[in-house]
Parts: structure tokens; sequence; C-alpha cells
């Protein structure tokens, strides 16, 4: 059996990705409105933007680096191939149950509201990280011969990147049902549409794919130098992009695909820091490691106790609103990134002493609120 090995340098990046993250729900969900017209808060908006491309590029680079391991098994559909799948279906289903607006089948039938349903079927940034894994996991599948399958994935993301702008024009929905229109643009609430943030996560197939052979070639050094002195032009020309030298016509296109480019130069200089953080400075925290192993955990949990409808009816945002001053809101926010490790850190525990155990206790939660769900 192929030993599973860990790209550490990935996981810096996903779990502190996952931990700033917390910080951007915290601040949106709490802090005052007119802190966000501060000086400092348009440079940590900026920051905070790069929060959800990072995500999708390690959820990219870790499938890819997962997904030679029993590809033959998996092609004859059997239970490596059921394991696989419902693994994807498990993040896209989490990213729909984050939107429901009554945790009951009947209420979401009989009371919900126009703008509820649309808010429901809004596309966020599990769906596309689903949909993604689905569309990289399926081609890998038909694909057999390796060069054909990451030139397809070449071409894919300059296909996604040069449509993306004239997609955005269009509304889909008058053609198609909102679970399938929402997936092409933002017209309709959704955040995270696969055009153009599918991008960000083919990026980081390929990127994992040059990555490994680069390591397994001894000349990972080089290569990680290479990327991350490309990213820093890339970044450095976005930014003179949008620096108001070009004209409105050009920087004002949505999604632009110096947009794309822009922050995928950040993803690769901060991919390259997190390389040094472990393989120069053998820096690598426990408590960062632990959130990007629990990292969907912590990502469903952190926005359930944001947002979930526990209080009366109403989520903690609804109830304390937009009221926090700056100290208040940071004083949230490491509270939160607390209780996530220690969650993250409990759980890896139980599962690594008790993995029968964790498993049965999971089927178990998931099939009381499948039930309750649609009883009450």
């Amino acid at each position: 059996m192929k030993e599973k090995v860990r790209y550490i340098s990935a996981d810096l990046l996903r779990g502190l990705v996952i931990i700033i993250m917390i910080e951007v729900h915290v601040f949106n969900a709490f802090l005052l409105p007119e802190l966000r017209h501060s000086g400092w808060f348009g440079i940590l908006n900026f920051i905070n933007g790069l929060v959800a491309p990072s995500f999708l590029f390690v959820s990219g680079f870790a499938f890819e680096v997962s997904s030679g391991s029993k590809l033959d098994e998996m092609r004859k559909l059997g239970k490596a191939f059921r394991k696989k799948i419902g693994r994807i279906f498990q993040i896209i289903i989490i990213g729909y149950a984050l939107h429901l607006p009554f945790y009951s089948f009947s209420k979401i039938i009989n009371n919900s509201t126009p703008q509820q349903l649309e808010s429901f079927w809004a596309v966020d940034v599990l769906q596309c990280i689903g949909f993604g894994l689905l569309f990289l996991f399926l081609t890998r599948l038909l694909i057999k011969s390796d060069k054909f399958y990451y030139n397809f994935l070449i071409v894919s993301l300059i296909i996604v990147t040069l449509i993306s702008p004239l997609l955005w024009k269009i509304d889909f929905n008058q053609y198609v049902h909102p679970f399938i229109g929402n997936y092409f643009n933002r017209l309709h609430g959704s955040l995270f549409p696969i055009f153009p943030w599918l991008n960000f996560l083919l990026a980081g197939a390929l990127f994992a794919k040059y990555f490994v052979n680069a390591r397994n070639d001894n000349t990972e050094e080089r290569f990680i130098k290479k990327s991350a002195i490309a990213g820093l032009v890339t970044l450095l020309f976005g930014h003179l992009f949008y620096s108001g030298l070009f004209p409105k016509e050009l920087t004002s296109i949505l999604p632009n695909p110096i947009f794309f480019l822009e922050r995928l130069g950040y993803i690769l200089v901060l991919f390259y820091l997190c390389w040094l953080a472990d393989r120069k400075y053998n820096f690598k925290p426990d408590f960062i490691l632990d959130a990007s192993r629990e990292s969907l955990l912590i990502y469903w949990l952190h926005l359930i106790i944001i947002y979930g409808m526990f209080w009366g009816g109403k989520s903690l945002a609804g109830k304390i609103g937009n009221t926090m001053n700056l100290p208040e809101a940071i004083g949230a926010t490491l509270i939160l990134i607390m209780l996530m490790i220690l969650v993250a850190k409990l759980w890896g525990w139980i599962k690594e002493t008790n993995p029968n155990y964790a498993l049965l206790g999971v089927k178990i939660l998931i099939a009381v609120f499948t039930i309750m769900f649609f009883v009450f």
C-alpha cells in the first residue's frame, strides 16, 4: 500500500486560512458599521478576501496529492469510489445545510419566504469546493492518461477564466432551476459561483502536481522559489492594474481575469512562506495543524455558533448585531478561535484513540438530526 504523505506547508496554509476565516465571520457579524470606514479596515478586508481563494486552492492541492491512491479500485466503482464520492457530497450537503432557513422540512415548505429560499439556493464556498472536487474526481476517473488529464485541467482553467465575465451577464435562473443556475454567477446571491472561483481549485490541483514532481526530483526548493517569484510578479502587476492607470472599462469587468491572477500570486507567496516555516525553520504550531486537519468541522461549527437560530429563534449575529467595538470584536474572535482549536484537538484525539466509536457517533448524530428534520 502506498504510504500516505503529509505536505505540512499545505496543512499550515489551510490551518492559517481557517483561523482567519473565523475572524472574517466574527467581524462581519458583530463589528460596528462605522469602523468599516477606517483606513485599517480596507487593508484587513483585502487580507480577508484572500481566505476563500486560499481555501479553494488548498482543497484542490489536497485532492491532487491524494488522488493517486486506490485510483484503479475507484474506477471499478467499488467501496473506495463510494467512500470518496460520499465525502465530496458531504461537503456539498453541509454547504446547503448551513443555509437552511429552518431546521424543519415542513417549516421550509410552508413558511419559507422567497428571500429565504433564494438564500438557501445560493452557492457558498463549500458548494463551490464540492462541485470542484466532483469535477476533478470524475475527470480523473474518466481520463486514464496522466498527461491528457493535466492538459485538460489547464485548458479548463483557461476556459473558466475567459468565459466568466460573459457568464456573469446572463440570468441563468430564467432557464434552469436556481439549484443549477446559481452556480454560474452571483446575480441571485451566490458568493462563490464556480465561475470564476473554480479556477483557484484547479490551480491548486495543478500546482500540487508540479510540486510533488519537484519533490520527487529533488528540485523542490528551486521550484517553490520560482513559484514565489512568479507569484510576487503577478500580484504586483495586479495592484498596478487596479491602481487607476488602466481604463475603467477594463478594471470594472467582473470577474476580471486579473482578479484571479492577483490573488493567485498572493497564494503562491503565502505557500512559499508556509514552506519556509516547515522546511527551513521547522515552525509548525500544533494548533494550526489541528485546525487544518479538522477544517471542515471548524468551518461548520463556528458558523453554527454565529448564525445558528438557537437563541429564541434568533442567532447570535441577530441578537448582538453589529454593536462591537474593535477590542470587543478581537476578544470575541480570540475566544471563538480558542474554542474551535479545543474542539479540533478533542475530536482528533477521539478519532485517533477510538476510530470505530467516532464513526458510529457521527452516524448516530446524522441519523438523529435527519429524523428530527423530517419529523418536526
